[in-house]
């Protein structure tokens, strides 16, 4: 079984030090979030990450949610847990204070959802669409539906769904066929059968509020038709007790590689009763809030993921004994810890400088994420608006393509033991490969990424991130100038990638797409290497306070530079190559 450690000093430290963002620290209604008070609430949802929830993965991978008389059952200790994890108030941690919240930012909650998808991603997505759904309706619904619902979903009685995928679509949603037929009342008559529904249905809330989209008996085809409805599983009385089912079952339960514990459902609607959310034929629209949030969530699973397959492969290095190493001079011939050899060493620092430059990275989203909402000047929230919308992609596919390299280094590390089932590491490797998967494919992140927010605004937001790259790092101190030399060469064959797919979308669209992904990690890692440097500035103005731990940021992030970064070049490299050679080709 795993073992899991929060990784407490690296979360307070990005949130002591690295807060100097002058939008950020503008927003008033944090003024009283203070660093003591994050302590207090991290050092709490560590102890229930560790302690309760951790426990469940292997429960959870080992006796699964079943159908059972058309009820879903999730695996044993999951009520009990959940119970515990509503009466201490985790579901309203992000929350609206309006509606029951705890009114914390996104630069608290993000390490509450590294620690659960660290300590559990199976669990966690049971309340992770929750706030998905909470978000999404608190953005678009009416204050008559959001004062009915929302509370009991902050509270965690009820939870939420996100329904959009069918068995003839899923990235092009234009081919949808759940159907919606308006009522003398207003209400929806909602037809259809919807699949890969993560929550979809469980026996841990009193109800569960499902997100649907489908299509108006009156609107056109294409995404211009598709609207958004809210469909309870019981329908909630004007009171807000609960009233009759609704016209949804479950047809099944998919058998699933990882994340086991997880009820991912076929949800079958029949005449189920809906009520339109939104504008009509805008529901694309209202669903990408929730949509776009999950996708930055989901990076950060991976992040997660990575952690404790980075906390057990260290652990399990000192204590496995095998061959000499280089500078065993040893007469006896007795091995050595395995940790004493290079290519482990290399291993677990490329995991560890990764998986904390991702950290550092996901905090400065999470700071751009609440100015986009929260700030008072409208040019300030829609410029930290077109960073998070250029970064969602990034963040959504690099971490959880990372979460696969590292959870399979971790396996590597462990040897014959790692492909046993008995250590968990194993696990880790399955429960991490959906993310790359869900809530769209890593491969349609990078086409978004290229193909929309390339040209979005005519190219105008990748050039504004660079710059403001650029302008960031000049006139380091002398000792930060190696790390900042190296990330300028890297930002210089950013700009000429940048450059390159630019005139390819115009004129090549196939040489294009097919270095999408590239693309993709190239920024990424200029992104990543962009967050070392604002950790490294750190560690050396601040290091006689704190030798030991600002020398192993310091030692992180040079292997980071040596060794992660020269990646780019590989990248570039093939990906200017173009698509002829790719495209030519012909399967048998």
């Amino acid at each position: 079984m795993t073992t899991y450690t929060a990784p407490l000093d690296d979360m307070m430290f990005l949130y002591e030090k690295l807060r100097n963002n002058k939008s950020y620290n503008e927003i008033e209604k944090y003024k009283d979030v203070t660093p003591d008070l994050v302590k207090n609430i991290l050092e709490e949802a560590a102890k229930i990450s560790q302690n309760i929830i951790l426990p469940l993965a292997k429960a959870g991978d080992e006796q699964p949610a079943i159908l059972e008389n058309g009820v879903v059952r999730t695996p044993p200790g999951y009520k009990d847990a959940y119970k515990k994890y509503v009466e201490d108030g985790w579901t309203s941690l992000s929350c609206d204070e309006k509606y029951g919240g705890q009114g914390m930012p996104k630069t608290v909650s993000a390490f509450f959802d590294e620690m659960l998808s660290s300590a559990c991603l199976s669990f966690k997505l049971y309340s992770e669409l929750t706030i998905g759904a909470y978000n999404c309706l608190n953005h678009h619904a009416t204050d008559d539906v959001k004062n009915k619902y929302l509370p009991k979903m902050v509270e965690g009685k009820w939870s939420g769904t996100m329904c959009l995928t069918e068995p003839i679509c899923g990235t092009d949603l234009g081919l949808l066929k759940t159907k919606a037929i308006e009522q003398a009342d207003g209400t929806y008559k909602l037809t259809g059968q919807k699949i890969f529904i993560t929550s979809g249905d469980h026996d841990l809330t009193e109800n569960i509020i499902h997100l649907v989209i489908a299509r108006s008996s009156d609107s056109p085809s294409g995404t211009k038709g598709i609207s958004l409805f809210l469909v309870p599983k019981f329908i909630v009385n004007e009171d807000g007790s609960l009233g009759p089912r609704n016209g949804i079952s479950t047809g099944s339960i998919e058998n699933k590689m990882g994340i086991k514990g997880s009820a991912t459902c076929v949800l079958n609607f029949d005449d189920a009763v809906g009520y339109m959310i939104g504008p009509k034929n805008k529901g694309l629209n209202s669903m990408f809030t929730m949509m776009n949030l999950e996708r930055i969530v989901v990076g950060i699973q991976g992040l997660g993921i990575s952690e404790i397959a980075y906390q057990n492969s260290l652990i399990y290095s000192k204590e496995r004994k095998q061959g000499k190493s280089n500078n065993n001079n040893s007469s006896n011939g007795s091995a050595d810890f395995i940790i004493e050899h290079a290519d482990i060493k290399r291993s677990l620092l490329n995991m560890k400088s990764i998986i904390e430059g991702e950290r550092a990275l996901c905090f400065w989203l999470s700071q751009q994420t609440e100015v986009s909402l929260n700030h008072e000047n409208e040019m300030i929230k829609q410029e930290a608006s077109d960073y998070v919308s250029l970064m969602t992609p990034v963040v959504k596919a690099l971490f959880t393509d990372m979460g696969s390299e590292i959870t399979s280094e971790a396996m590597q590390i462990f040897g014959g033991y790692g492909y046993t089932k008995d250590q968990g590491i194993e696990q880790l490797y399955r429960d991490n490969r959906i993310t790359p998967i869900y809530e769209g494919t890593n491969s349609v992140q990078a086409i978004d990424l290229v193909f929309r927010k390339l040209i979005n605004k005519n190219g105008d937001i990748i050039d504004r991130y660079i710059n403001m790259v650029k302008k960031d790092i000049e006139n380091k101190s002398d000792k930060l100038k190696p790390f900042v030399n190296i990330l300028n060469a890297n930002l210089k064959k950013l700009v000429s990638f940048t450059s390159w797919i630019k005139d390819k979308i115009q004129n090549s669209k196939d040489d294009a797409n097919a270095a999408c992904n590239d693309y993709l990690k190239v920024l990424g890692l200029v992104a990543i290497g962009y967050s070392w440097i604002k950790v490294l500035e750190v560690s050396f103005s601040d290091y006689e306070n704190n030798k030991i731990f600002y020398e192993d940021k310091i030692q992180t992030a040079n292997f980071f530079f040596q060794r992660v970064l020269p990646r780019i070049d590989s990248h570039h490299n093939s990906a200017i190559t173009g698509s002829k050679y790719i495209m030519d080709y012909k399967f048998g």
